[in-house]
Protein backbone atom coordinates (compact mmCIF):
# COMPACT_ATOMS: atom_id res chain seq x y z
CA UNK A 1 0.00 0.00 0.00
CA UNK A 2 1.31 3.43 -0.93
CA UNK A 3 2.06 5.93 1.81
CA UNK A 4 0.44 9.27 1.08
CA UNK A 5 1.84 12.53 2.36
CA UNK A 6 -0.85 14.81 3.81
CA UNK A 7 -2.44 17.02 1.14
CA UNK A 8 -4.80 19.27 3.07
CA UNK A 9 -7.04 21.81 1.38
CA UNK A 10 -6.80 25.17 3.12
CA UNK A 11 -9.85 26.03 5.20
CA UNK A 12 -8.86 29.70 4.90
CA UNK A 13 -10.42 29.83 1.40
CA UNK A 14 -13.85 30.20 3.00
CA UNK A 15 -14.80 32.73 5.65
CA UNK A 16 -17.19 31.38 8.29
CA UNK A 17 -18.94 34.00 10.42
CA UNK A 18 -19.31 33.40 14.15
CA UNK A 19 -23.09 33.67 13.86
CA UNK A 20 -25.77 33.54 11.16
CA UNK A 21 -29.34 34.78 11.01
CA UNK A 22 -32.30 33.80 8.87
CA UNK A 23 -32.49 34.82 5.22
CA UNK A 24 -35.92 36.35 4.70
CA UNK A 25 -37.06 38.75 1.97
CA UNK A 26 -33.55 39.28 0.62
CA UNK A 27 -31.73 40.02 3.87
CA UNK A 28 -30.40 38.33 6.99
CA UNK A 29 -31.90 38.92 10.42
CA UNK A 30 -31.57 37.31 13.82
CA UNK A 31 -35.08 35.91 14.03
CA UNK A 32 -37.93 37.00 16.27
CA UNK A 33 -37.69 34.04 18.66
CA UNK A 34 -34.07 34.69 19.53
CA UNK A 35 -33.19 30.99 19.89
CA UNK A 36 -29.87 29.77 18.45
CA UNK A 37 -28.10 26.45 17.93
CA UNK A 38 -24.52 25.50 17.14
CA UNK A 39 -23.25 23.69 14.08
CA UNK A 40 -20.09 21.63 14.56
CA UNK A 41 -17.36 20.11 12.43
CA UNK A 42 -18.00 16.33 12.76
CA UNK A 43 -14.33 15.55 12.15
CA UNK A 44 -13.12 17.58 15.16
CA UNK A 45 -16.28 18.46 17.15
CA UNK A 46 -15.25 22.12 17.01
CA UNK A 47 -18.10 24.65 16.87
CA UNK A 48 -18.12 26.30 13.45
CA UNK A 49 -20.87 28.88 14.00
CA UNK A 50 -23.96 29.82 15.95
CA UNK A 51 -27.13 29.81 13.85
CA UNK A 52 -30.56 31.37 14.44
CA UNK A 53 -33.43 28.96 15.02
CA UNK A 54 -36.65 30.00 13.29
CA UNK A 55 -39.88 29.91 15.26
CA UNK A 56 -43.50 30.16 14.05
CA UNK A 57 -43.35 33.94 13.64
CA UNK A 58 -40.18 33.68 11.57
CA UNK A 59 -41.70 31.01 9.34
CA UNK A 60 -44.78 33.26 8.91
CA UNK A 61 -42.52 36.11 7.76
CA UNK A 62 -40.64 33.88 5.33
CA UNK A 63 -43.82 32.47 3.78
CA UNK A 64 -45.32 35.97 3.54
CA UNK A 65 -42.17 37.21 1.77
CA UNK A 66 -42.34 34.31 -0.68
CA UNK A 67 -46.05 35.01 -1.30
CA UNK A 68 -45.38 38.71 -2.03
CA UNK A 69 -42.56 37.83 -4.41
CA UNK A 70 -44.58 35.16 -6.22
CA UNK A 71 -46.71 37.60 -8.22
CA UNK A 72 -43.83 39.37 -9.92
CA UNK A 73 -41.54 36.32 -10.19
CA UNK A 74 -44.18 34.09 -11.80
CA UNK A 75 -45.14 36.90 -14.18
CA UNK A 76 -41.60 37.19 -15.57
CA UNK A 77 -41.08 35.61 -18.98
CA UNK A 78 -39.31 32.27 -18.69
CA UNK A 79 -36.27 33.65 -20.50
CA UNK A 80 -35.92 36.32 -17.79
CA UNK A 81 -36.12 33.76 -14.97
CA UNK A 82 -33.54 31.70 -16.85
CA UNK A 83 -31.07 34.60 -16.71
CA UNK A 84 -31.13 34.50 -12.91
CA UNK A 85 -30.67 30.72 -12.85
CA UNK A 86 -27.77 30.91 -15.28
CA UNK A 87 -26.21 33.64 -13.14
CA UNK A 88 -26.59 31.52 -9.97
CA UNK A 89 -24.99 28.55 -11.75
CA UNK A 90 -22.00 30.63 -12.86
CA UNK A 91 -21.49 32.12 -9.40
CA UNK A 92 -21.58 28.62 -7.89
CA UNK A 93 -18.88 27.58 -10.35
CA UNK A 94 -16.80 30.66 -9.54
CA UNK A 95 -17.12 30.08 -5.79
CA UNK A 96 -17.02 26.29 -5.90
CA UNK A 97 -13.76 26.01 -3.97
CA UNK A 98 -15.22 28.00 -1.07
CA UNK A 99 -18.40 25.98 -1.12
CA UNK A 100 -16.58 22.63 -1.29
CA UNK A 101 -14.48 23.44 1.76
CA UNK A 102 -17.52 24.73 3.65
CA UNK A 103 -19.49 21.57 2.81
CA UNK A 104 -16.67 19.29 3.98
CA UNK A 105 -16.22 21.25 7.21
CA UNK A 106 -19.92 21.24 8.10
CA UNK A 107 -20.83 17.79 6.78
CA UNK A 108 -17.68 15.67 7.24
CA UNK A 109 -17.51 14.38 3.65
CA UNK A 110 -14.11 14.17 1.90
CA UNK A 111 -13.11 17.30 0.01
CA UNK A 112 -12.54 15.11 -3.07
CA UNK A 113 -16.25 14.31 -3.13
CA UNK A 114 -17.57 17.79 -2.37
CA UNK A 115 -15.16 19.30 -4.92
CA UNK A 116 -15.47 16.71 -7.72
CA UNK A 117 -19.04 15.41 -7.29
CA UNK A 118 -21.30 17.70 -5.27
CA UNK A 119 -20.33 21.13 -6.60
CA UNK A 120 -20.22 20.25 -10.33
CA UNK A 121 -23.67 18.64 -9.97
CA UNK A 122 -25.04 21.65 -8.08
CA UNK A 123 -24.03 24.01 -10.89
CA UNK A 124 -25.23 21.52 -13.53
CA UNK A 125 -28.74 21.42 -12.02
CA UNK A 126 -29.07 25.20 -12.16
CA UNK A 127 -27.77 25.27 -15.73
CA UNK A 128 -30.13 22.45 -16.74
CA UNK A 129 -33.28 23.99 -15.28
CA UNK A 130 -32.33 27.43 -16.57
CA UNK A 131 -32.60 25.85 -20.00
CA UNK A 132 -36.14 24.65 -19.25
CA UNK A 133 -37.47 27.98 -17.94
CA UNK A 134 -38.61 29.30 -21.36
CA UNK A 135 -39.68 25.89 -22.74
CA UNK A 136 -42.29 24.80 -20.18
CA UNK A 137 -45.03 24.69 -22.82
CA UNK A 138 -43.03 21.96 -24.58
CA UNK A 139 -42.41 19.82 -21.48
CA UNK A 140 -45.52 17.68 -21.97
CA UNK A 141 -47.62 19.20 -19.17
CA UNK A 142 -50.00 21.21 -21.35
CA UNK A 143 -49.47 24.23 -23.60
CA UNK A 144 -49.43 26.78 -20.75
CA UNK A 145 -48.49 25.15 -17.42
CA UNK A 146 -48.65 27.46 -14.39
CA UNK A 147 -46.57 27.54 -11.20
CA UNK A 148 -48.14 26.38 -7.95
CA UNK A 149 -47.11 29.27 -5.68
CA UNK A 150 -45.00 29.02 -2.52
CA UNK A 151 -42.89 25.87 -2.18
CA UNK A 152 -41.81 24.66 1.26
CA UNK A 153 -38.65 22.60 0.88
CA UNK A 154 -37.00 20.58 3.66
CA UNK A 155 -33.62 19.02 2.86
CA UNK A 156 -31.33 16.49 4.60
CA UNK A 157 -27.77 16.66 5.89
CA UNK A 158 -26.10 14.11 3.61
CA UNK A 159 -25.87 16.29 0.47
CA UNK A 160 -26.84 19.73 1.80
CA UNK A 161 -26.06 21.89 -1.23
CA UNK A 162 -26.93 19.28 -3.86
CA UNK A 163 -30.35 18.60 -2.31
CA UNK A 164 -30.91 22.37 -2.27
CA UNK A 165 -30.13 22.52 -5.99
CA UNK A 166 -32.41 19.56 -6.77
CA UNK A 167 -35.31 21.45 -5.21
CA UNK A 168 -34.65 25.15 -5.71
CA UNK A 169 -33.64 25.03 -9.40
CA UNK A 170 -36.87 23.46 -10.80
CA UNK A 171 -39.02 25.51 -8.42
CA UNK A 172 -37.55 28.81 -9.65
CA UNK A 173 -37.48 27.75 -13.30
CA UNK A 174 -41.23 27.07 -13.19
CA UNK A 175 -42.03 30.40 -11.53
CA UNK A 176 -42.54 29.33 -7.91
CA UNK A 177 -40.99 30.99 -4.87
CA UNK A 178 -39.26 29.08 -2.10
CA UNK A 179 -38.92 28.79 1.66
CA UNK A 180 -36.19 26.26 2.34
CA UNK A 181 -35.17 24.65 5.64
CA UNK A 182 -31.75 22.97 5.66
CA UNK A 183 -30.88 20.22 8.13
CA UNK A 184 -29.97 21.30 11.64
CA UNK A 185 -26.47 19.77 11.47
CA UNK A 186 -25.57 21.27 8.05
CA UNK A 187 -27.02 24.78 7.65
CA UNK A 188 -23.93 26.62 6.44
CA UNK A 189 -23.92 25.91 2.69
CA UNK A 190 -27.60 26.91 2.44
CA UNK A 191 -26.80 30.19 4.18
CA UNK A 192 -23.85 30.65 1.81
CA UNK A 193 -26.29 30.02 -1.06
CA UNK A 194 -28.38 32.92 0.26
CA UNK A 195 -25.35 35.13 -0.37
CA UNK A 196 -25.08 33.65 -3.88
CA UNK A 197 -28.71 34.71 -4.46
CA UNK A 198 -27.90 38.26 -3.37
CA UNK A 199 -24.82 38.30 -5.60
CA UNK A 200 -27.00 37.15 -8.50
CA UNK A 201 -29.43 39.99 -7.63
CA UNK A 202 -32.31 37.54 -7.34
CA UNK A 203 -35.42 39.56 -6.39
CA UNK A 204 -36.08 39.69 -2.65
CA UNK A 205 -38.39 36.98 -1.34
CA UNK A 206 -37.95 34.54 -4.23
CA UNK A 207 -35.68 32.37 -2.05
CA UNK A 208 -35.95 32.42 1.75
CA UNK A 209 -33.94 30.22 4.11
CA UNK A 210 -35.08 29.40 7.64
CA UNK A 211 -32.75 27.36 9.84
CA UNK A 212 -33.66 25.24 12.83
CA UNK A 213 -34.52 21.75 14.01
CA UNK A 214 -37.50 19.51 13.27
CA UNK A 215 -39.97 21.93 14.86
CA UNK A 216 -39.06 24.61 12.32
CA UNK A 217 -39.64 22.16 9.47
CA UNK A 218 -42.98 21.12 10.97
CA UNK A 219 -44.14 24.77 11.19
CA UNK A 220 -43.13 25.30 7.57
CA UNK A 221 -44.78 22.16 6.20
CA UNK A 222 -48.02 22.86 8.07
CA UNK A 223 -48.19 26.55 7.10
CA UNK A 224 -51.59 27.30 5.54
CA UNK A 225 -50.15 29.59 2.85
CA UNK A 226 -47.78 26.98 1.41
CA UNK A 227 -48.89 25.39 -1.88
CA UNK A 228 -46.25 22.71 -2.34
CA UNK A 229 -44.11 20.61 0.02
CA UNK A 230 -40.93 18.82 -1.05
CA UNK A 231 -39.06 16.70 1.47
CA UNK A 232 -35.97 14.53 1.35
CA UNK A 233 -35.12 12.59 4.49
CA UNK A 234 -36.16 9.66 6.62
CA UNK A 235 -39.21 7.51 5.94
CA UNK A 236 -40.49 8.16 9.48
CA UNK A 237 -40.54 11.94 9.03
CA UNK A 238 -41.94 11.50 5.51
CA UNK A 239 -44.93 9.64 6.96
CA UNK A 240 -45.56 12.47 9.45
CA UNK A 241 -45.42 15.04 6.65
CA UNK A 242 -47.81 13.01 4.48
CA UNK A 243 -50.28 12.89 7.38
CA UNK A 244 -49.95 16.62 8.09
CA UNK A 245 -50.66 17.71 4.49
CA UNK A 246 -53.41 15.15 3.88
CA UNK A 247 -56.63 16.89 2.93
CA UNK A 248 -55.04 20.34 2.66
CA UNK A 249 -54.73 20.43 -1.14
CA UNK A 250 -50.96 20.92 -0.93
CA UNK A 251 -48.90 19.12 -3.56
CA UNK A 252 -46.34 16.77 -2.03
CA UNK A 253 -43.20 14.97 -3.17
CA UNK A 254 -41.22 12.70 -0.85
CA UNK A 255 -37.76 11.24 -1.45
CA UNK A 256 -37.13 8.94 1.50
CA UNK A 257 -34.95 6.03 2.59
CA UNK A 258 -33.58 3.05 0.73
CA UNK A 259 -31.96 -0.36 1.12
CA UNK A 260 -30.61 -0.86 -2.37
CA UNK A 261 -29.55 -4.23 -3.73
CA UNK A 262 -26.30 -4.32 -5.69
CA UNK A 263 -26.50 -7.58 -7.69
CA UNK A 264 -23.28 -9.17 -8.98
CA UNK A 265 -23.63 -12.08 -11.43
CA UNK A 266 -20.92 -14.68 -11.98
CA UNK A 267 -19.91 -13.23 -15.36
CA UNK A 268 -19.29 -9.72 -13.97
CA UNK A 269 -15.78 -8.25 -14.30
CA UNK A 270 -14.58 -8.55 -10.69
CA UNK A 271 -12.31 -5.50 -10.49
CA UNK A 272 -14.91 -3.24 -12.04
CA UNK A 273 -17.63 -4.64 -9.79
CA UNK A 274 -15.49 -4.14 -6.67
CA UNK A 275 -15.00 -0.48 -7.54
CA UNK A 276 -18.76 -0.14 -7.98
CA UNK A 277 -19.43 -1.89 -4.67
CA UNK A 278 -17.00 0.40 -2.83
CA UNK A 279 -18.48 3.48 -4.49
CA UNK A 280 -21.98 2.19 -3.80
CA UNK A 281 -21.62 1.90 -0.03
CA UNK A 282 -18.56 3.88 1.13
CA UNK A 283 -19.14 7.04 -0.95
CA UNK A 284 -20.09 9.85 1.43
CA UNK A 285 -19.59 7.44 4.39
CA UNK A 286 -22.67 5.53 3.27
CA UNK A 287 -24.80 8.59 4.02
CA UNK A 288 -26.67 8.05 0.75
CA UNK A 289 -30.36 7.15 0.48
CA UNK A 290 -29.66 5.11 -2.65
CA UNK A 291 -26.49 3.44 -1.27
CA UNK A 292 -25.88 -0.14 -2.37
CA UNK A 293 -26.09 -1.40 1.21
CA UNK A 294 -27.17 -4.97 0.29
CA UNK A 295 -24.66 -6.82 -1.86
CA UNK A 296 -26.17 -9.85 -3.62
CA UNK A 297 -23.42 -12.10 -5.02
CA UNK A 298 -23.91 -15.21 -7.18
CA UNK A 299 -22.61 -18.15 -5.11
CA UNK A 300 -19.87 -19.26 -7.52
CA UNK A 301 -18.32 -15.76 -7.42
CA UNK A 302 -18.59 -15.22 -3.68
CA UNK A 303 -15.07 -16.16 -2.53
CA UNK A 304 -13.01 -14.42 -5.26
CA UNK A 305 -15.20 -11.31 -5.01
CA UNK A 306 -14.86 -11.14 -1.21
CA UNK A 307 -11.09 -11.56 -1.44
CA UNK A 308 -10.86 -8.74 -3.96
CA UNK A 309 -13.27 -6.52 -2.01
CA UNK A 310 -11.29 -6.92 1.23
CA UNK A 311 -8.03 -6.09 -0.55
CA UNK A 312 -9.63 -2.95 -1.97
CA UNK A 313 -11.13 -1.93 1.38
CA UNK A 314 -7.69 -2.21 2.98
CA UNK A 315 -6.53 0.65 0.72
CA UNK A 316 -9.31 3.06 1.74
CA UNK A 317 -7.99 6.05 3.64
CA UNK A 318 -10.16 7.21 6.54
CA UNK A 319 -9.46 10.58 8.13
CA UNK A 320 -9.36 14.35 7.72
CA UNK A 321 -12.12 15.35 5.27
CA UNK A 322 -10.02 18.29 4.06
CA UNK A 323 -7.13 16.01 3.03
CA UNK A 324 -7.36 15.43 -0.73
CA UNK A 325 -6.20 11.81 -0.22
CA UNK A 326 -9.09 10.91 2.09
CA UNK A 327 -11.61 8.35 0.83
CA UNK A 328 -13.91 8.08 3.86
CA UNK A 329 -14.60 11.10 6.04
CA UNK A 330 -16.40 11.64 9.34
CA UNK A 331 -19.88 10.46 10.29
CA UNK A 332 -22.14 13.52 10.23
CA UNK A 333 -23.23 13.56 13.89
CA UNK A 334 -22.95 11.79 17.24
CA UNK A 335 -26.58 10.66 16.90
CA UNK A 336 -25.95 9.06 13.50
CA UNK A 337 -22.77 7.37 14.77
CA UNK A 338 -24.76 5.89 17.66
CA UNK A 339 -27.31 4.41 15.26
CA UNK A 340 -24.61 2.91 13.02
CA UNK A 341 -22.90 1.34 16.04
CA UNK A 342 -26.16 -0.04 17.45
CA UNK A 343 -27.24 -1.71 14.21
CA UNK A 344 -23.74 -3.09 13.63
CA UNK A 345 -23.73 -4.62 17.10
CA UNK A 346 -27.13 -6.16 16.39
CA UNK A 347 -25.67 -7.66 13.19
CA UNK A 348 -22.97 -9.38 15.21
CA UNK A 349 -25.42 -10.55 17.89
CA UNK A 350 -27.71 -12.03 15.23
CA UNK A 351 -24.84 -14.13 13.91
CA UNK A 352 -23.47 -12.29 10.87
CA UNK A 353 -19.68 -12.24 10.49
CA UNK A 354 -18.20 -8.76 10.76
CA UNK A 355 -15.01 -7.57 9.08
CA UNK A 356 -13.23 -4.22 8.81
CA UNK A 357 -9.75 -3.44 7.50
CA UNK A 358 -7.10 -2.32 9.97
CA UNK A 359 -7.92 1.31 10.42
CA UNK A 360 -6.62 3.90 12.88
CA UNK A 361 -9.45 6.32 13.59
CA UNK A 362 -8.83 9.88 14.84
CA UNK A 363 -9.23 10.51 18.58
CA UNK A 364 -11.74 13.34 18.18
CA UNK A 365 -14.79 13.53 16.01
CA UNK A 366 -17.33 10.97 14.82
CA UNK A 367 -15.75 8.02 12.99
CA UNK A 368 -16.67 4.52 11.87
CA UNK A 369 -14.44 2.14 9.95
CA UNK A 370 -15.72 0.71 6.64
CA UNK A 371 -17.41 -2.59 7.56
CA UNK A 372 -18.82 -5.64 5.78
CA UNK A 373 -21.03 -8.39 7.16
CA UNK A 374 -21.10 -11.84 5.55
CA UNK A 375 -23.35 -14.75 6.44
CA UNK A 376 -26.30 -12.34 6.30
CA UNK A 377 -29.84 -13.60 5.76
CA UNK A 378 -32.96 -11.70 4.77
CA UNK A 379 -34.14 -11.97 8.39
CA UNK A 380 -31.19 -9.97 9.78
CA UNK A 381 -32.01 -6.41 10.76
CA UNK A 382 -28.88 -5.19 8.99
CA UNK A 383 -30.41 -6.55 5.76
CA UNK A 384 -33.80 -4.90 6.36
CA UNK A 385 -33.17 -1.56 8.06
CA UNK A 386 -31.45 1.48 6.61
CA UNK A 387 -28.18 1.93 8.52
CA UNK A 388 -27.12 5.08 6.61
CA UNK A 389 -23.44 4.47 7.24
CA UNK A 390 -20.41 2.64 5.78
CA UNK A 391 -21.80 -0.84 6.50
CA UNK A 392 -22.35 -3.46 3.78
CA UNK A 393 -24.48 -6.59 4.20
CA UNK A 394 -23.52 -9.45 1.85
CA UNK A 395 -26.04 -12.11 0.77
CA UNK A 396 -25.73 -14.80 -1.91
CA UNK A 397 -28.02 -16.19 -4.62
CA UNK A 398 -27.95 -19.00 -7.16
CA UNK A 399 -30.34 -17.97 -9.96
CA UNK A 400 -31.51 -14.67 -11.47
CA UNK A 401 -35.02 -15.32 -10.13
CA UNK A 402 -33.63 -15.71 -6.61
CA UNK A 403 -31.63 -12.49 -7.01
CA UNK A 404 -34.76 -10.58 -8.06
CA UNK A 405 -36.81 -12.05 -5.21
CA UNK A 406 -34.19 -11.10 -2.63
CA UNK A 407 -33.63 -7.65 -4.13
CA UNK A 408 -37.36 -6.87 -4.02
CA UNK A 409 -37.79 -8.26 -0.50
CA UNK A 410 -37.67 -4.83 1.15
CA UNK A 411 -40.19 -2.13 2.05
CA UNK A 412 -38.00 0.32 0.10
CA UNK A 413 -37.73 0.82 -3.64
CA UNK A 414 -35.30 3.62 -4.44
CA UNK A 415 -32.40 2.13 -6.37
CA UNK A 416 -30.51 -1.00 -7.42
CA UNK A 417 -27.40 -2.06 -9.31
CA UNK A 418 -26.71 -4.95 -11.71
CA UNK A 419 -23.27 -6.26 -12.71
CA UNK A 420 -23.01 -8.59 -15.70
CA UNK A 421 -21.37 -8.78 -19.12
CA UNK A 422 -24.68 -9.85 -20.70
CA UNK A 423 -26.81 -6.92 -21.76
CA UNK A 424 -29.86 -9.14 -22.17
CA UNK A 425 -29.53 -10.34 -18.57
CA UNK A 426 -29.17 -6.77 -17.29
CA UNK A 427 -32.30 -5.65 -19.12
CA UNK A 428 -34.33 -8.69 -18.07
CA UNK A 429 -33.42 -8.33 -14.40
CA UNK A 430 -33.78 -4.53 -14.35
CA UNK A 431 -37.29 -4.87 -15.71
CA UNK A 432 -38.27 -6.99 -12.69
CA UNK A 433 -36.68 -4.81 -9.99
CA UNK A 434 -39.06 -2.57 -8.06
CA UNK A 435 -36.69 0.38 -7.88
CA UNK A 436 -36.86 3.92 -9.20
CA UNK A 437 -33.24 3.93 -10.44
CA UNK A 438 -31.33 0.90 -11.71
CA UNK A 439 -27.64 1.25 -12.56
CA UNK A 440 -25.97 -1.20 -14.94
CA UNK A 441 -22.24 -1.90 -14.37
CA UNK A 442 -21.91 1.30 -12.38
CA UNK A 443 -23.38 2.85 -9.25
CA UNK A 444 -24.17 6.28 -7.78
CA UNK A 445 -24.05 8.09 -11.12
CA UNK A 446 -26.27 11.17 -11.32
CA UNK A 447 -27.25 13.55 -14.10
CA UNK A 448 -29.58 16.55 -13.89
CA UNK A 449 -31.38 15.36 -17.04
CA UNK A 450 -32.25 12.01 -15.47
CA UNK A 451 -35.21 11.65 -13.06
CA UNK A 452 -34.62 10.26 -9.56
CA UNK A 453 -37.13 8.88 -7.06
CA UNK A 454 -38.57 5.72 -5.59
CA UNK A 455 -41.51 3.45 -4.86
CA UNK A 456 -43.12 2.10 -1.69
CA UNK A 457 -41.48 3.47 1.49
CA UNK A 458 -38.86 5.30 -0.58
CA UNK A 459 -41.45 7.96 -1.39
CA UNK A 460 -43.14 9.25 -4.52
CA UNK A 461 -42.57 11.92 -7.12
CA UNK A 462 -39.45 12.47 -9.21
CA UNK A 463 -36.65 15.02 -9.03
CA UNK A 464 -34.36 15.81 -11.92
CA UNK A 465 -35.02 15.75 -15.64
CA UNK A 466 -38.22 16.85 -17.34
CA UNK A 467 -40.11 14.84 -14.72
CA UNK A 468 -38.76 17.15 -12.01
CA UNK A 469 -40.72 20.06 -13.47
CA UNK A 470 -44.08 18.36 -12.98
CA UNK A 471 -43.97 18.63 -9.18
CA UNK A 472 -43.90 22.42 -9.44
CA UNK A 473 -46.52 22.96 -12.15
CA UNK A 474 -50.32 23.16 -11.84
Amino acid sequence: MFEYAPAPESRSVVEIASSYGLFIDGSFDGGKDGDVFKTVNPATEEVLAEVASAGPEDVDRAVAAARRAFGTWSALPGAERAKYLFRIARIIQERSRELAVLESLDNGKPIRESRDVDLPLVAAHFFYYAGWADKLGHAGFGPDPRPLGVAAQVIPWNFPLLMLAWKVAPALATGNTVVLKPAETTPLSALFFADVCRQAELPAGVVNIVTGAGDTGAYLVAHPDVDKVAFTGSTEVGREIARSVSGTGKRLTLELGGKAANIVFDDAPIDQAVEGIVNGIFFNQGHVCCAGSRLLVQESLFEPLMDSLKRRMATLRVGDPLDKNTDVGAINSAAQLTRIRELSEIGSVEGAERWSPECQLPDRGFWFAPTIFTGVTQAHRIAREEIFGPVLSVLTFRTPDEAVAKANNTPYGLSAGIWSEKGSRILAVADQLRAGVVWANTFNKFDPASPFGGYKESGYGREGGRHGLEAYLA
